[in-house]
């Protein structure tokens, strides 16, 4: 994958966008994940880098205020002690720049733990269900949530989704834009940037689809 990146960057400016934050992102893609990519989008673009140098941020508490966001936060923990799970690991609300993310099994599990937890899921739709109920207590406070990954979703202001990170890209005067992404269905963390007008979305489902459908677009 990293090869065929780096032929990439020879044709096109590269970038990557996502929920995580910086750092995750260095542990998940390489320390100099700086100098690999043209434009380093966390947290779906509100922490951006552009040839290594940072951009403006944005701050999600700076927007929700501390009494809304204690609120927001109560319920959620109040949820995730009734739920019924097999197994808790640690660190289910992990605050962020620009969003909180809420993970029901914690995100301290192992890759194993995620990918039992992920079925477990699936089958009991614990994060639709709990999504479903933050909506419902919190109808005016303009906020999307988003189930991405395998153990988690993430809460942030209606607009903070991916295409967040497109202002950036718009704003060095890039006119044709390709996303590839895995969740781009209705509700996946993916769907909003993959059908904003100003790209051009590719749905994929691994890293060798995403090679594959790489290959078959640019070269």
């Amino acid at each position: 994958m990293l090869e065929l990146l780096a032929q990439l960057r020879t044709k096109a400016a590269i970038g990557f966008v996502g929920g995580s934050d910086f750092v995750k992102q260095q542990e998940q893609l390489g320390e100099n994940v700086l100098e690999l990519f043209d434009y380093c989008f966390s947290e779906n673009g509100l922490t951006a880098y552009k040839l290594g140098e940072k951009l403006a941020s944005q701050s999600f508490i700076g927007w929700i205020g501390e009494e809304k966001y204690n609120k927001l936060v109560t319920f959620v923990l109040r949820y995730l002690a009734d739920l019924d799970l097999p197994k808790r690991r640690g660190t289910f609300v992990e605050f962020r720049n620009g969003m909180i993310n809420v993970s029901p099994i914690g995100r301290n599990a192992s890759n194993p733990e995620r990918a039992e937890y992920e079925k477990f899921d699936l089958a009991h739709n614990i994060r639709k269900n709990f999504v479903e109920a933050l909506k419902a207590e919190f109808p005016d406070y303009g906020l999307t949530y988003s189930i991405g990954g395998q153990i988690s979703f993430d809460v942030f202001p209606t607009g903070w989704d991916k295409t967040y990170c497109l202002q950036h890209v718009e704003a060095a005067g890039y006119k044709t834009i390709h996303f590839f992404g895995d969740k781009s269905f209705k509700g996946g963390n993916d769907y909003e940037i993959y059908e904003d007008p100003r790209t051009i979305g590719h749905a994929v489902n691994n890293p060798e689809d995403t090679i594959r459908v790489v290959k078959e677009t640019f070269f």
